[in-house]
């Protein structure tokens, strides 16, 4: 599926848009809901855009169905009604939605494609997830599925499947097997990238219209930068 993208002058990548659901291609450093930082949430840039362009009187709604890492990029949904948030929400719940991420990583994994499963325990106070072998106490269980889709100078883009969705599930998993993300120093990359953010981009996502049942399958064009851009 070639590459869609609408942007506005708010500059929004706008990838799907309609009475029911909005969806955006993230940028770094964008936060989906608002935080402790205080930050303008991407929910309230999607709001502005919204009562702009339809010229709505009082209140937006918007609902936040899922969210994405503040230094992750890609596909995030975003309900317009209150009937699409109650359906999306108990769609991406069960897992009845198709994930795939593209991440960029330096060590070469053991296998070209495999299956990880490990036991993540989350540290609320560092805002971390560790990855266990085996099941430990306060642990939830973690699988995804990876491939190596193309060999780069000096690293490797991994195209990945979740199977479950735990916090900071695909970086503290690759750490697990030696291959943190590029850029993600709080999983044991060396260095940080210039723009704060990781090689990890949410590329496409298959799911049911909450309301017209079609299949819709959307895909994000990746940030522009010389790793990236060689995929």
């Amino acid at each position: 599926m070639a590459d869609k993208i609408v942007s506005n002058k708010t500059n929004l990548q706008i990838l799907h848009e309609d009475n029911h659901i909005i969806v955006i291609n993230k940028r770094v450093g964008d936060i989906v809901q608002g935080d402790k930082t205080g930050d303008k949430p991407l929910s309230e840039v999607v709001k502005e855009y919204i009562k702009e362009k339809y010229n709505k009187p009082g209140d937006v709604f918007l609902g936040v169905v899922h969210r994405l890492d503040r230094p992750t990029t890609g596909i995030v949904v975003f309900a317009r009604t209150s009937k699409a948030l109650e359906r999306l929400n108990k769609m991406f719940s069960e897992r009845e939605t198709q994930k795939t991420y593209w991440a960029v990583v330096k060590n070469r994994p053991a296998k070209d494609e495999d299956n990880l499963v490990h036991f993540l325990v989350r540290n609320e106070k560092n805002n971390t997830s560790k990855a266990h072998s085996k099941e430990v106490p306060n642990s939830k269980k973690a699988s995804l599925d990876y491939k190596i889709i193309k060999e780069l100078n000096n690293y490797f883009a991994l195209e990945i499947n979740l199977h479950t969705g735990r916090h900071h599930q695909i970086r503290a998993q690759l750490s697990a097997i030696g291959c943190p993300i590029k850029g993600d120093l709080k999983y044991g990359f060396d260095r940080s990238n210039p723009d704060g953010g990781i090689h990890l981009h949410a590329r496409k996502l298959v799911f049911i219209h909450p309301v017209s049942k079609e299949e819709l399958t959307l895909v994000a064009p990746t940030p522009s930068d010389a790793i990236w851009n060689s995929l």
